[in-house]
């Protein structure tokens, strides 16, 4: 009869295991086979074992270090840094003073980053968003944690754009990140037509500027922007920075430079004919352009072109005013071919749209179909060739409305809704999907126009409701307030308006009594306004936007057709040149500026195609 054992509740016979005898169960005199062997590797182990430690440290047991950054005292185990962190494993098990004290004092870093790595040491996980990423990279070096060192690079290489990529540079080089310090430098040589206009560029230092401008791989239409760029620079303040003039020169390649621009304005610049460095330097580049024969004996730095790496770019014309009905059709120009090609149409027509682009993607939004108001966005894919309708609508009804996109933000502002003017003005958060409103603007507006410029969004004139503006007003998302600024010489609703060479181009639009060709703009560090040559059509309800470093203004109506003409306009002879037609006449159509595709079909080079 088999026994129990009451204990452990088996039998108390021995067991007879496969290839064994009676009794032989710990010890056999034959080889082990392989079932008498089971191999077991938990992979729960190291997140329980992980998740064990970490309770440990929330409950102060069997804590043996304390770390002390400003005042924040962070419980920890010495084994469990110095397995994790080159820098703790150094101060604990070394003759450092630190290793025998039980509470370490750490200078120089900040408390919350501190706490997250320390956090990340006992779960392997963390979090890296805006609002951290900074302290953290320069704490991760400390701590000599590369896993983080590199997942915040990657981080902020997924935030880069004209906007803050000089930013992005300067912080990658004060921290030694050479991979984000390549792709910030090879993401602002490809993008330099737009860096060129942005807050940070005009507050380099010397050092970086040349840096910037010596490069052979400087993506620009010609050198004429690369001089105009360095005297915006200067011109931004001229005092301290005149003594530079001569070496920021000397890496402009003015032998590259057409004649008339050498003579016309390089050579009539107060600045440039003031030192005399810099009349060696236009002496120089004539030389070069009169004496072809000699240009062998005459090479050097400043006469090798530079190698641009990144395709041009074309231009979009969406929905809009055609024969009576407002329109869902979508055409894309390509100023290297001069062609105009259709793209897949919208889901809805949409006239009085706003269109802009942000990551990559040409957003619709608003607009009035023909019978309604709408709140309704779209957003076209360049990749697939697609238009989306998954994007949350805005919270009010739009039409006549202007879009712009500031640091990452899509921005709506103005317009009116079947209703009323509309003084409101909500943006859009891509990574949210979700849209909230901002401060109002102190003016209602319909068919206003918007820029962005300096890091401000400015609302350019349109119509409150009984008559035409002149006014213009900017927005500071930095104190969330609209102040006003110079107003216009001219009221304008239904304005084209775009940025072009650090100024604001304010075109076109219509007046108490008419269709306008006038055009004037807006000198963000004077505030003031001057004209510049009408456009050879009057255009109401006109687009206006650059493409590769040029202004088109794109359709309209002139007060007797809808228009389907685009003009250009030529800042160095001040004068405006047709430049071809449009499939469909547009009237309140939206215009938006993308990549040039690599393929027809519709193939576009990403920010992250520089990495």
């Amino acid at each position: 009869m088999v026994q129990i054992d009451t204990v452990w509740g088996w039998a108390s016979a021995p067991l007879r295991l496969a290839g064994n005898r009676m009794g032989d169960v710990l010890i056999s005199d034959r080889p082990p086979s392989p079932a008498s062997r089971l191999s077991h590797t938990s992979e729960k182990h190291p997140r329980v074992t992980l998740q064990e430690l970490n309770v440990l440290r929330r409950h102060r047991e069997l804590c043996d270090v304390v770390i002390n950054v400003k005042g924040r005292k962070i419980f920890a185990h010495r084994v469990i840094l110095s397995a994790c962190s080159p820098y703790f494993r150094a101060m604990f098990t070394g003759e450092l003073e630190e290793s025998r004290q039980t509470e370490v004092t750490i200078c120089d870093i900040d408390e919350n980053a501190m706490e997250l790595l320390i956090d990340f040491c006992y779960t392997s996980h963390i979090v890296v968003e805006e609002s951290n990423v900074q302290p953290l990279l320069p704490a991760a070096c400390l701590l000599q944690l590369a896993e983080i060192q590199d997942i915040c690079c990657e981080f902020l290489k997924r935030q880069l754009d004209p906007e803050n990529c000089l930013g992005i540079r300067a912080f990658a080089d004060t921290h030694s990140c050479r991979e984000l310090l390549r792709i910030a430098d090879k993401f602002t040589q490809h993008n330099f037509q737009e860096v060129m206009e942005s807050e940070e560029f005009m507050l380099l230092p010397v050092g970086q500027l040349v840096d910037i401008i010596c490069s052979d791989e400087l993506n620009v239409r010609s050198e004429e922007q690369v001089f105009n760029a360095v005297m915006a620079w200067l011109k931004y303040n001229v005092a301290d920075r005149r003594q530079h003039l001569a070496q920021v020169l000397q890496h402009v390649r003015m032998p590259l430079l057409s004649p008339k621009f050498l003579v016309g304005t390089v050579g009539s610049d107060l600045l440039v004919r003031s030192d005399e460095a810099c009349r060696d330097l236009v002496d120089e580049a004539k030389n070069y352009l009169l004496l072809p024969q000699e240009r062998p004996l005459m090479q050097g730095p400043r006469t090798r072109p530079r190698k641009p790496t990144r395709r041009g770019e074309v231009l979009f014309a969406v929905g809009g005013w055609c024969s009576g009905d407002a329109i869902a059709s979508v055409e894309r120009f390509d100023p290297e071919t001069a062609d105009w090609k259709m793209v897949a149409p919208m889901s809805k027509r949409r006239c009085g749209v706003g269109v802009a682009v942000l990551n990559d993607l040409l957003y619709a939004v608003g607009g009035h179909d023909g019978q309604s108001y709408l709140n309704s966005i779209e957003r076209y894919d360049p990749q697939t060739n697609q238009w989306s309708c998954d994007v949350a609508p805005t919270t009010s009804c739009r039409t006549s409305v202007g879009v712009a996109v500031l640091d990452g933000f899509l921005y709506a502002v103005g317009g009116q809704d079947g209703v009323q003017c509309l003084n409101h003005v909500e943006r859009y958060d891509p990574k949210e999907n979700k849209w909230s409103k901002v401060a109002p603007m102190t003016t209602r507006r319909l068919g206003v126009a918007v820029a962005v410029l300096g890091g401000y969004l400015y609302a350019i004139g349109g119509s409150d409701g009984q008559c035409p503006l002149n006014t213009v007003e900017r927005y500071d998302p930095r104190q969330n307030k609209w102040c006003a600024v110079s107003p216009m010489s001219t009221r304008r609703k239904h304005l084209g308006c775009a940025v072009f060479n650090n100024f604001i181009y304010a075109v076109g639009g219509r007046d108490d009594c008419m269709e306008l060709s006038s055009a004037e703009r807006y000198n963000p560090h004077t505030n003031s306004w001057s004209p510049i040559v009408a456009m050879t059509s009057r255009r109401s309800g006109v687009g206006l936007a650059v493409v590769n470093g040029q202004l088109y203004a794109v359709g309209g109506f002139d007060g007797t057709a809808y228009l389907k003409t685009i003009e250009v306009y030529d800042p160095e002879t001040n004068q405006w040149r047709l430049c071809g037609c449009m499939n469909y006449r547009r009237l309140g159509g939206g215009v938006g500026v993308m990549r040039a595709p690599q393929t027809e079909n519709y193939m576009w080079i990403r920010k992250d195609s520089v990495v």
